[in-house]
């Protein structure tokens, strides 16, 4: 049987095509711009600062609610311009890999925002990764003090806490107090707090641009077109309070903070975990507990608990394999 036509903000967005939304802001006066494949700008051309917001979905290809979400919202937004009160930059990440269906072409895009890429480097993403810097360094070249990034994501995995994210811990006061309340308003389940880098795209934002920038997973991989829009309510109305200038509202749920114990870095290819792929996220071990052996090498917990997110075997040696947190 032949899959469903994608509805055609949906398929616009997952095919980096902009025109019609670009044409309506323009239209209403706004300065536009497309810097790179898959990337939109929108900027008010009033002098007064406005917040900027980073929007970015599609960095792995075959996490495809985030896709159609933003598509409804963007469409609509596109339709009443002048609601629009922030700076907004709306970019799709692996677009080719979305075309494609598959997660990336030849390797994570989110690993690739580090200045030492290795053998990476000769890789399609890694110039993905440098289109998609040096339009958020122009983004925010000028901007005033307050800057948002959300990169949404979905999991592989299913998970205790259907909806977590991931904020990095060098973010100001105060725009890490403005993040996690909106985070408590978009119903997020968890949050665990990063005290370092693995390349992924809104650390990048918050190291370098000042960004209060976080990684949100939104459930799980969809095929796109298929999702269950309705899981996305909760957030798809917070986004649009915070795009429409809207003073952040009471937390649906207040979310279950954490933070990173340890990485679990894959050393070589002898790496393996001691659990299976049905590992929930926020599945807890006890003090003493083998996670992982890579040769001589032996993860084990260090807490009397610590729970396990983004347990990945399978990627590249030299790569984060899964965090170990714990309640704070």
């Amino acid at each position: 049987m032949q899959a469903p036509a994608l509805p055609e903000a949906v398929r616009a967005l997952a095919e980096a095509d902009f025109g019609g939304v670009a044409q309506r802001f323009i239209d209403a006066g706004f300065a536009v711009d497309l810097p790179a494949r898959g990337i939109l700008t929108v900027k008010s051309p009033q002098a007064a600062p406005r917040a900027s917001v980073v929007l970015s979905v599609g960095v792995h290809g075959d996490e495809t609610g985030p896709i159609e979400m933003v598509a409804w919202v963007l469409d609509v937004l596109s339709q009443a311009p002048q609601s629009l009160a922030v700076d907004l930059m709306v970019c799709v990440g692996n677009v080719d890999a979305i075309a494609a269906g598959k997660r990336f072409i030849d390797a994570d895009l989110n690993r690739m925002f580090r200045p030492v890429r290795g053998d990476l480097a000769g890789m399609a993403e890694a110039a993905r990764a440098d289109a998609m810097t040096a339009a958020t360094e122009a983004f925010f070249a000028g901007a005033g003090p307050v800057r948002w990034h959300l990169d949404l994501h979905t999991a592989i995995r299913p998970s205790v806490y259907p909806t977590f994210a991931i904020v990095p811990d060098l973010i100001a006061d105060e725009g890490k107090a403005a993040l996690v309340k909106w985070l408590g308003q978009a119903a997020i389940g968890a949050i665990i707090m990063n005290p370092s880098s693995a390349g992924t795209y809104s650390y990048y934002s918050a190291e370098h641009h000042g960004a209060a920038a976080s990684t949100v997973e939104l459930g799980r991989v969809g095929t796109l077109g298929q999702n269950d829009l309705s899981q996305f309510d909760d957030v798809k109305a917070a986004l649009e309070g915070l795009l429409r200038g809207e003073a952040i509202g009471p937390a649906k749920q207040e979310p279950h903070v954490f933070k990173v114990a340890q990485q679990i870095i894959k050393l070589s290819d002898d790496f393996r975990m001691t659990f299976d792929r049905s590992t929930q996220n926020f599945t807890a071990l006890g003090q003493g507990q083998v996670i992982a052996t890579d040769g001589d090498t032996v993860y084990t917990v260090k807490h009397p608990e610590e729970l396990v997110v983004f347990p990945n075997p399978d990627v590249r040696a030299g790569l984060r394999a899964g965090l170990m947190v714990v309640r704070v």
